[in-house]
């Protein structure tokens, strides 16, 4: 059989994701995964900028979490987590409390009280599902129900039906959907020196249960950067109207943006907080939805109708559990923030020349996370950055295509610099 026998009779059976099979090419068929590279059946390697969907901060294999995932599985794979508990989630939900406290703590500012109960699922389409959930229900606990959920101009929640509700209507992804989930209102996100924001928020936010950003930085939505002065308005008109206020920090929290969770930068504390991605350092699929002691509190009571009605089948995963466990320690090991400052560096001095470049319309950088925006269509395919020796996947949107960088927070000048060349020579 050849090394790719796999990747040819399996063709035929795959849908592919984010995938117009008509045109595409095939996939580039990996059959080892380590550090910061990939290695393909063909023999090449190709240092990844994506980061495996921006999951392995920490690269591929670390020994640490290997070992305890495999400690884990010795033990104990999984058990349902309806009517059973187990070590790995419960100490990982007083975990992750502690450390939202603590960055709770750092942000200071405005906001909600402590984000102390985690509800864990899968993925984080659900998570943001979870969230939206805990805010709707608890209106209608109080018997004082709100059914608006408010979203913003470039908006990306995830791929379930209530998360494409959120996405941008006219420049998103899912904008075949739009309308047809929940009743959600978008609005720009406050600016400077504009009060559109507010003006639009005050005609409904009579009915508003929740406002959903993703803080700081919109990522598959198009890579767009704000300021925490914009958050903390959010935060300001959430508290007058009584809106709960949800972040969505599954591609910015754990460092990506810069901080630990964007919400220290921003000086503003939410009610939910959606945390997923880096949580297990891309080896198994978990999230979590962390809500503050007043939104739980919303949903006791003697009446089983008050409940929160949710429960994925793996949710907990104990081996994700135990995954999130060592990936926490490894952030917590290093200088994670003096490291992704230090990327942030080299990012703005390898991209910011190719503004200068045909088609390019802007060059952004917030962390670990720099973008080359480009007229639509105008963006090299993937071959041809791994032709270079890079892997990295362009984000293509109605309009604007995006070349972006999203690496391991590990990774190394060599290998920086296979990312960087791969960009400077394929555009």
């Amino acid at each position: 059989m050849s090394r790719v026998a796999w990747l040819e009779q399996g063709a035929a059976h795959v849908w592919r994701p984010y995938c117009q099979h008509r045109t595409a090419p095939p996939p580039l068929a990996v059959t080892r995964a380590e550090g910061c590279r990939l290695t393909l059946a063909d023999g090449r390697e190709l240092v990844d900028g994506t980061a495996s969907w921006w999951t392995a901060a920490h690269g591929y294999g670390h020994p640490h979490i290997r070992a305890r995932v495999g400690a884990q599985l010795d033990a104990m794979p999984h058990v349902a987590f309806g009517g059973l508990a187990h070590e790995a989630a419960y100490s990982l939900a007083a975990r992750l409390a502690a450390l939202l406290a603590d960055a709770s703590r750092v942000a200071g500012g405005e906001g909600a009280g402590s984000l102390s109960r985690v509800f864990f699922t899968e993925s984080g389409s659900v998570a943001v599902e979870v969230a939206l959930k805990m805010a709707l229900q608890s209106f209608h606990n109080s018997g004082r129900p709100r059914r608006t959920v408010v979203a913003f101009d470039g908006a990306y929640h995830g791929d379930t039906f209530a998360t494409m509700s959120l996405c941008d209507p006219t420049d998103g992804m899912h904008a075949a959907f739009a309308g047809s989930g929940l009743r959600v209102v978008h609005m720009p996100l406050p600016a400077p020196g504009d009060h559109a924001f507010e003006e639009r928020f005050a005609t409904v936010a009579g009915d508003v249960a929740c406002v959903i950003v993703e803080p700081l930085l919109q990522c598959a939505g198009g890579m767009r950067v704000h300021e925490g002065e914009a958050l903390r308005r959010i935060r300001r008109a959430c508290d007058a109207r009584g809106a709960l206020l949800v972040f969505d920090e599954i591609a910015t929290g754990f460092f990506r943006s810069g901080r630990r969770f964007a919400l220290e930068e921003a000086q503003v504390v939410p009610d939910i907080v959606v945390l997923g991605k880096a949580l297990t350092g891309g080896t198994l699929p978990l999230a979590a939805a962390v809500a503050s002691e007043a939104v739980f509190a919303a949903f006791l009571g003697p009446e089983s109708t008050k409940a929160l009605q949710h429960g994925p089948t793996y949710m907990a995963n104990a081996l994700a559990c135990a995954a999130a466990h060592a990936s926490l320690d490894l952030f917590e090991a290093g200088d994670c923030a003096a490291r992704v400052a230090r990327l942030e560096a080299v990012l703005r001095e390898r991209l910011a020349p190719l503004r200068s470049r045909p088609r390019v319309v802007d060059v952004r950088v917030k962390g670990a996370m720099g973008v080359v925006e480009m007229e639509p269509g105008s963006a090299p395919s993937s071959d041809v950055f791994a032709s270079r020796g890079a892997f990295i996947r362009p984000i293509r949107l109605a309009r604007a295509d995006l070349v972006y960088l999203m690496p391991p927070l590990v990774i190394g000048g060599a290998d920086f610099d296979v990312l960087a060349g791969a960009i400077e020579g394929g555009l």
